[in-house]
């Protein structure tokens, strides 16, 4: 139960992909400008990450480690976050065309997303600092952390763009109109996250 618990806080607050790491600004800062696009880029990057690590831990597990060619994990990583994303774009073209529309072209761009990517590469690293020592990675445990690292994720961009559509009700400096209070306003987000960094885990 621990180590559940554990997974659950790092992957959303102490250690947020957003927040923190500082991993998939582009569509923070872009697709924040309604909570229903923002919510839907997170659902959608969420749905990849969980693919993306179903697929590369396995992989890079059973595959790559025993045959000795780890050091090409990046390369088999962003082909099969590509080909995964490329599924997802045509489904939701067919589901939903208006989230389709609103996503626009950061959709494709989950493709390049640094979380999407970071998570498959921290599920392969040094993981006791979280699991605890002595508690092996599986793929049980690679899964549940992806998930809330997109939750985390969705979390941060539902809140920004509440943040944002806020705002369009008030009045703002022309010098800070538009993209300028919305880089500010992502540094209050970053800040109020840091206060879960003083959580012990």
């Amino acid at each position: 139960m621990g180590t559940f618990i554990a997974i659950v806080l790092s992957a959303v607050l102490t250690n947020n992909f957003i927040t923190v790491k500082t991993y998939g600004v582009c569509p923070f800062l872009g697709v924040s400008k309604k909570t229903s696009s923002a919510a839907g880029m997170g659902i959608a990057v969420t749905l990849v990450m969980l693919l993306a690590t179903l697929v590369t831990y396995p992989i890079y597990t059973y595959v790559m480690v025993p045959l000795g060619i780890e050091f090409l994990e990046i390369i088999f990583f962003i082909f099969i976050i590509a080909s995964l994303v490329q599924m997802l774009e045509k489904i939701i073209q067919k589901v939903s065309p208006s989230l389709y529309g609103a996503m626009g072209i950061y959709l494709p761009l989950i493709t390049t997303n640094c979380a999407v990517l970071g998570v498959t590469e921290l599920l392969i690293g040094d993981m006791s600092a979280i699991l605890g020592e002595g508690v092996a990675m599986n793929i049980g445990w690679a899964l549940l952390y992806a998930l809330f690292a997109g939750l985390g994720f969705t979390l941060v961009m539902i809140i920004m763009s509440g943040m944002r559509e806020k705002l369009n009700y008030y009045k703002t400096h022309k010098a800070l109109a538009g993209f300028p209070i919305a880089m500010v306003t992502a540094c209050f987000i970053c800040m109020a996250f840091t206060v879960f960094s003083y959580i012990s885990i």
